[in-house]
């Protein structure tokens, strides 16, 4: 699978964007995905991840509460929207994708995705 981030952007702190991920191929809904970030000289981490069912989701602590992910499996496009932004949340985003058996199954480890985006910036200005 490709996958195509997109929908970074400069916003203000308390600000919202909702980044977007396009993933080609028929089987988008055998894929567990997730969203990951890396601001500079820091190693990427986890963000969220959603099933593939999209009943099940999972955030980092630094994001729950303030970013939702979601997914359309028809359109298979993955969201994240980003809400009340603060200046630690620039950085580059990453989707990720990988296929799994299970419809409930969440991952949030780098090593666990198969599949990776080329990563859309996000830049919070205070």
């Amino acid at each position: 699978v490709q996958l195509q981030a997109c929908g970074g952007g400069l916003v203000l702190a308390g600000g919202s964007l909702r980044l977007s991920c396009a993933a080609s191929g028929r089987t988008f809904s055998s894929y567990v995905m997730g969203w990951f970030r890396q601001a500079p000289g820091k190693e990427r981490e986890f963000v969220a991840s959603i099933s593939r069912d999209g009943d099940n989701t999972v955030y980092a602590g630094s994001v729950k509460g303030r970013f939702t992910i979601s997914r359309d499996n028809a359109k298979n496009t993955v969201y994240l929207q980003m809400n009340s932004l603060r200046p630690e949340d620039t950085a580059v985003y990453y989707c990720a994708a990988d296929p799994q058996s299970w419809t409930t199954v969440v991952l949030t480890t780098t090593a666990a995705y198969d599949y990776w985006g080329q990563g859309t910036l996000v830049t919070v200005s205070s």
